[in-house]
């Protein structure tokens, strides 16, 4: 099989057009300009979001190294670097014992509950002495024992401890439930 080239212009003007194996040659028909997307504006936007997204990056790597670095900033200006406290020293929680007035209001609390201890004196307003003591234990009402409250033991930091022991001797106690 030969490849021949299409070629249409004849070689003399007085020579007759040879047989070729090339279809007729067509008018082209008239078109409106082709539009092609907006590739380099897309190309454009792509690069500033870059941009955007690079820089906002090493702000906050500027953010954090002024935070992180910035006592050793000051310290190379000659100030004295901040003071480093000590953390704070455990609280020690601990049981007491606390007899509240309304007994029925303690058969709904149950081990684990968070409660606020409120103490009522006849002198003045009602006193919150413990905010979210845990209910640790509540034993089983006495036998006999009239309209005295019913007991219940709770865990609080040794401070509070000592306050709700200490109002329990003098007002009337009442708990929340948290």
């Amino acid at each position: 099989m030969s490849k021949t080239a299409c070629v249409s212009a004849p070689s003399s003007p007085s020579s007759l057009p040879t047989p070729s194996p090339c279809p007729p040659a067509r008018p082209v028909p008239s078109f409106p300009p082709l539009r092609v997307g907006r590739g380099g504006d897309r190309l454009r936007r792509a690069v500033r979001r870059r941009r955007r997204a690079a820089s906002a990056g090493l702000a906050v790597l500027a953010a954090a190294l002024a935070v992180v670095g910035g006592t050793e900033a000051q310290a190379s200006r000659g100030a004295a670097p901040p003071e480093v406290k000590p953390p704070p020293a455990p609280v020690r929680w601990v049981s007491a014992p606390v007899r509240i007035a309304d007994a029925a209001t303690v058969r709904l609390l149950r081990s684990g509950d968070r409660v606020d201890v409120v103490a009522a004196e006849r002198a003045g307003p009602p006193r919150v002495v413990a905010a979210g003591a845990r209910v640790v234990e509540v034993p089983e009402p006495e036998k006999g024992v009239g309209d005295g409250g019913a007991l219940v033991v709770l865990s609080a930091p040794r401070d509070t401890a000592r306050a709700l022991v200490g109002a329990g001797a003098v007002a009337r106690l009442a708990v929340t439930l948290c």
